[in-house]
């Protein structure tokens, strides 16, 4: 069903405002309802305004595509309203110029608030040029987006899951994890399959102990001593299907990201070379950040689009909080999981980075500077197309060797000693 609503004047919102879009329109999105408003400039300067409400059902969508073509409008706004713009987004894809615009962003002056003032407010926004739309990737990027995502999500069920195996165990006074360092190894598996078939000798379970694991017998055996009852066998048996399902969907997940990266394996292959780094953390930065640096114009803009850039909050000349926002949390998360391998990696310039800063302004600090550090590598290394260069774990003591003489040379004589510092002679 869709509702047409009278023409109406513009409201004065584009009174000594410069007009940049003749014809344009704004959508206010929902989950069943689009409200649109089309603006369109006459030849004597007149303008008029038209507003209709459309479901969102496909067929429809079709309907505003054709209503907005027969308009003649050629850019749209709309609102990022969770997951409800994508089906908009998707028809409307190549036919209009199409703007995805923060909500934070067009908030409206307070009072009286409608769908339709809603959407005029959008539209009026769009035709005087006061919105800026957010980086939406094209539609590979945006169906591998998802299939990391999802493989993300998964990972994530599958710790969450393991958590709920070990709460069974505890319950059942079972204190495997205290001994072996991985409960779901080869070793740990052979334990709880014993353990579900209802065997009670625990020295025969710690035999199934493999590897390293074997010079532990003893205290498995006293580990392996619980309360074993019927329906934690129960849990324990539907806790392990469902670990080795999502296993199963995780391998086939990556197989099928696998393939549709196939064509950027070289720059895969060179994201993979940078410290705290692998394979799954370099495809998901292609997903999120594409291959394709040349949208950015420097590092600087992706590393501000990312959040991971100290904010600007200056006032009366004083500098306050310049915390980071919140930024793509997919891309941020994974940033801060390659940061915390990197910083504990050896003789690295990542690593000295972290705990540079991290003596002066604390762990949480010094990650997310480690963070901004790999994406703007990243950045660099995609659209050079170039390896990583190790600058090294002494690369800031050498940027300016007489500063930390002498901090070193103060800090040593406030302890009370006397320093005289001679260079080392060089070996023939």
């Amino acid at each position: 069903m869709l509702i047409r609503g009278a023409p109406r004047p513009i409201g004065q919102v584009e009174v000594g405002m410069e007009v940049l879009h003749e014809r344009c329109a704004g959508l206010d999105i929902h989950i069943k309802t689009v409200v649109a408003c089309v603006i369109v400039a006459g030849p004597k300067g007149q303008v008029r305004k038209e507003i209709r409400t459309f479901s969102t059902m496909t067929d429809d969508i079709l309907l505003l595509s054709d209503w907005l073509a027969s308009n003649g409008v050629t850019h749209v706004a709309m609102e990022s309203t969770g997951v409800y713009w994508k089906p908009i987004y998707n028809i409307l894809e190549g036919n209009f110029e199409l703007l995805l615009v923060n909500a934070q962003h067009i908030k409206a002056v307070p009072g009286r608030k409608t769908d339709v003032k809603d959407c005029e407010w959008i539209a009026d926004l769009l035709r005087h040029g006061l919105v800026r739309g957010s980086f939406v990737p094209d539609r590979p990027q945006r169906e591998l987006r998802e299939l990391t995502r999802y493989r993300t999500t998964l990972v994530r069920e599958r710790a969450a899951e393991v958590n709920r195996l070990q709460k069974t165990l505890e319950g059942a006074n079972i204190k495997l994890a205290t001994v072996a360092s991985n409960v779901l190894g080869r070793s740990g598996r052979a334990m709880l399959a014993g353990l579900i078939e209802g065997a009670a000798d625990t020295a025969t379970l710690a035999q199934l102990a493999q590897g390293r694991l074997r010079d532990k017998i003893p205290q498995l055996e006293r580990a392996l001593k619980g309360r074993f009852g019927q329906h934690q066998r129960f849990l324990l048996t539907q806790q392990l299907e469902h670990i080795d399902y999502l296993d199963r969907a995780v391998e086939e997940v990556s197989h099928e990201i696998e393939e549709r990266l196939r064509p950027f394996d070289k720059t895969i292959e060179l994201v993979d070379t940078i410290p705290g780094i692998g394979r799954r953390i370099a495809e998901i930065l292609a997903a999120e950040i594409g291959m394709n640096m040349e949208r950015w114009p420097s590092a600087r803009h992706i590393s501000a689009w990312a959040h991971l850039a100290p904010g600007c909050n200056e006032s009366a000349g004083k500098r306050k909080s310049g915390k980071t926002g919140k930024g793509n949390p997919w891309l941020k998360s994974v940033l801060t999981e390659a940061a915390h391998a990197a910083a504990h990696t050896k003789g690295t310039y990542l690593s000295a980075e972290y705990h540079r800063i991290a003596a002066r302004g604390g762990a949480k600090k010094a990650i997310i500077a480690v963070a901004h550090s790999i994406l703007v590598i990243t950045y660099c290394m995609i659209k050079r197309n170039e390896t990583y260069r190790e600058l090294g774990s002494n690369y800031f003591d050498e940027i300016d060797k007489k500063a930390v003489e002498r901090r070193l040379v103060k800090r040593l004589e406030r302890l009370g000693n006397e320093v005289t510092l001679a260079p080392i002679a060089k070996a023939s």
